[in-house]
């Protein structure tokens, strides 16, 4: 069976790396109201997204939902919401109220995209391999307490793992939103679409997984058999000898949701197809926009193949969602770590370096601290904190940066600056109005993290170049860099 020509690419310089080595509203701002009694719902809700609030509810896409009456399935068995973490991809099920703030949810549901043994890593890319599925680690990855250094650095191949995420189309990854460390002997799991179906030998292909499912139980094909094409949830305890998941169930998925004429649906994820600005699919579900839609975080320009982006909408007769909001996620290249200067939880604004933070409905704030709040909200964080803020410039925003994470971590003297470099004359760079200064114990790196000197990096350094600096906050806006690096945006 031949395996996606990109992913053959991939796959080698993968294990080249391998081998050398073992040699809504309110989610993250102010004061959320999760839970709680909801207004009056005005419509049914599907929703599809990654949790960024836990407790007493969920909040998913920016809407609070209240779940004290929800049955929660978890990976096709009765759960409960202490089985979810921040990150984790769901569909909510239930009802909206008016202000489209709040809701009501009846059933979530939460399957991850793949469980299984790690065959390989490429911390540098940011690549995990796992049951072939090639999964991508980015500053919007929330990893679980049980990741040591809640970090890629924290894991090792042969651990077995538990990601949630997005399916990207293109490159046929998976773009992670949490990863989990689990125990050994954990059933192994994958979600995804069907390829290279051989029903002679009862097998085929998940990206570069192949799947004996010989002797597996077919669940939800109706009358019908499977086929390629087909978005499948392959179940099994062992591997064969070439890596092949011997699979104990095949369960038809369809869609990531299922929506019926008249339902309010709010889908985070890709664009897996693209035909036009008016005619694409979100994470399988079909949308067009009009002149009435409303984008934010760009124009419809920006729509294309594998962008981020959050849909809300109304399905039509023929099953497409007619997009009354698109939000346009963009890049998240910035990354700040330092202590809070100051907080403004009535605004939804922290400032870190002198550097003015906008934490939005659609923000995830995490406490990795031993205080160990949940949820955390911007309440609850004071001045002096020590924070690790993940986002990205926006044009339409106020504030310097808009927040996708936000973490608050225990006390350290580091700081740390990821951006996007505004001017530069040695021996210091210019990134969000902060100064780096370097001198002769500043360690310099390319961007496959070999050494330069001082002249060498100086002279490679342009505006716009994206860099990140380690060192100590000298000053309120001035950082003195032990470590200064290239950094290619991911």
């Amino acid at each position: 069976m031949d395996a996606n020509p990109t992913r053959k690419i991939l796959l080698p310089l993968l294990f080249a790396v391998v081998l050398t080595a073992c040699g809504g509203g309110g989610g993250g701002g102010g004061t959320p109201n999760i839970g709680g009694t909801p207004p009056p719902a005005s419509a049914d809700v599907k929703a599809f997204g990654a949790v960024t609030a836990i407790g007493p509810g969920l909040v998913v896409n920016g809407v609070n939902y209240d779940t004290s009456g929800a049955t929660f399935t978890i990976d096709g068995v009765a759960g409960t919401q202490t089985d979810l973490g921040l990150g984790d991809v769901v569909v909510v099920e239930g009802t909206l109220d008016a202000s489209g703030l709040t809701g009501t949810a009846t059933s979530v549901t939460f399957r991850d995209a793949v469980d299984g043994p790690i065959f390989g890593i490429d911390r540098t890319g940011g690549l995990l391999l796992i049951l072939g599925q090639m999964v991508k680690v980015n500053a919007e990855t929330s990893f679980s307490a049980s990741v040591p250094m809640n970090s890629l650095d924290g894991l090792n191949v042969g651990d077995t793992v538990e990601v949630s995420g997005f399916e990207k189309a293109a490159t046929a990854e998976i773009a992670a939103t949490r990863v989990e460390l689990k125990s050994g002997g954990a059933e192994f799991e994958v979600t995804g679409v069907v390829s290279n179906l051989d029903t002679v030998n009862l097998r085929f292909m998940i990206n570069d997984l192949v799947v004996d499912y010989s002797g597996a139980t077919l669940r939800d094909f109706g009358a019908g058999s499977i086929s390629d094409g087909d978005r499948v949830e392959a179940k099994g305890d062992t591997l064969g000898g070439a890596g092949e998941l011997i699979a104990t169930s095949v369960e038809f998925e369809g869609g990531v949701i299922n929506g019926n004429q008249g339902d309010r649906l709010e889908i985070e994820g890709f664009i897996t197809r693209f035909a036009s600005s008016t005619d694409f699919d979100v994470a399988t579900q079909p949308v067009t926009t009009n002149g009435q839609t409303v984008f934010e975080g760009g124009v419809a320009a920006d729509l294309g193949l594998n962008v981020k982006v959050e849909v809300e909408g109304d399905i039509d007769a023929n099953g497409v969602l007619v997009a009354t909001k698109v939000d346009i996620r963009r890049a998240k290249a910035v990354r700040i770590t330092a202590d809070v200067d100051s907080v403004d939880s009535a605004n939804d604004r922290l400032v870190l370096l002198g550097i003015d933070v906008e934490v939005d409905e659609l923000t995830r704030v995490e406490d990795k601290s031993n205080a160990d709040v949940e949820p955390l909200t911007l309440a609850d964080i004071n001045a002096g904190d020590y924070l690790e803020v993940r986002g990205s410039e926006d044009p339409n925003s106020t504030a310097d940066v808009v927040a996708v994470i936000v973490e608050r971590e225990d006390p350290d003297t580091e700081a740390i600056l990821q951006g996007f470099v505004v001017s530069a004359t040695e021996p210091s760079l210019e990134i969000l109005g902060v100064t780096i200064e370097t001198n002769a114990n500043t360690v310099f790196r390319d961007v496959n993290d070999g050494l330069l000197t001082s002249m060498q990096f100086f002279a490679q350094l342009v505006a716009g170049d994206l860099v990140k600096a380690k060192g100590t906050e000298s000053s309120a806006t001035v950082i003195t860099a032990s470590e200064v690096e290239f950094e290619l945006e991911q």
